[in-house]
């Protein structure tokens, strides 16, 4: 999904950081936040200016990160703003 992604890097990083802080504990995301315990927390980390470079290995864990929280939801990247627009609300 990477490679057809429409979401700048850095709204992904906005995006999955969010989700992280506010949803890590909700039922419906427990299973996906275990998982990606490593691309959430960069995720995070870059969004809030705490890690300021990151590898390309780093860069392709939140990408991958980002694909499975898509597919997990069953929609296509279309370019998203914030975490309410891909949540639907």
């Amino acid at each position: 999904m990477s490679e057809n992604s429409t979401t700048p890097f850095s709204n992904k990083c906005q995006i999955l950081a969010e989700l992280w802080m506010n949803y890590r504990d909700d039922e419906e995301f427990l299973d996906f936040v275990e998982y990606n315990d490593i691309g959430l927390p960069f995720a995070y980390g870059l969004a809030e200016g705490l890690i300021t470079k990151l590898s390309l290995t780093g860069e392709q864990l939140i990408n991958e990160t980002w694909d499975l929280f898509l597919a997990g939801l069953e929609i296509e990247d279309i370019g998203f703003d914030n975490l309410d627009a891909v949540l639907g609300f």
